[in-house]
């Protein structure tokens, strides 16, 4: 009974970190790097027939260029609404539309935006630890509530954090490896 109670607070905690580590992923993906990518903006909400709809459920995305987004809606009468959404979004994008598609191109970066972007993604790499270590708090709490409840051995609670330590480590790991990354990406002229 211990075991299995154990088990599933271990199992949780690497569920919790690994969505943790998808919505670091999510939000680096909303950070523009000059190149033309649908991520930021699939996750808009447009006023489609008075419902807050997301983007990526009204619209395909194509990128024919480096610097080049084109959203094509599935009903054409929803290419204003789109198009407002993504201009009062404050993405720095200006859309431009022919009636069936919208095109965005993005612009090349200036290096002070480049500057601050990369600001902003260590922020949100930074938000993301704080998040992994609260799972880890988290998943200590249950572990001392089962170590009142159901008797497990301090010892057994020690070696437990142990591997709770690891793991957020390696989690943690992950997370800087993201950002190493995305900064490389936003800093590439």
């Amino acid at each position: 009974m211990d075991n299995e109670l154990v088990e599933l607070v271990m199992a949780d905690t690497r569920e919790r970190m690994v969505r943790a580590i998808e919505h670091v992923k999510n939000e680096f993906g909303t950070v523009r790097t000059g190149r033309a990518s649908s991520s930021l903006i699939e996750g808009l909400l447009i006023d489609y027939y008075g419902t807050e709809t997301p983007l990526k459920q009204l619209a395909n995305f194509s990128v024919p260029e480096p610097r080049l987004l084109v959203v094509s809606p599935f009903d054409k009468s929803s290419v204003a609404a789109i198009e407002k959404a993504i201009g009062n979004a404050d993405l720095g994008l200006t859309p431009s539309n022919d009636g069936h598609v919208i095109r965005l191109a993005f612009p090349t970066l200036t290096e002070e935006r480049r500057k601050s972007f990369v600001k902003m993604v260590k922020t949100k790499a930074e938000e993301g630890r704080v998040a992994l270590r609260a799972v880890r708090r988290h998943a200590r709490q249950e572990l001392e509530n089962l170590e009142k409840e159901h008797g497990l051995s301090s010892d057994e609670i020690e070696r437990l954090e142990k591997i709770l330590d690891k793991m957020t480590q390696d989690e943690v790991a992950v997370v800087d490896a993201l950002l190493a990354h995305k900064e490389q990406e936003l800093l590439e002229v």
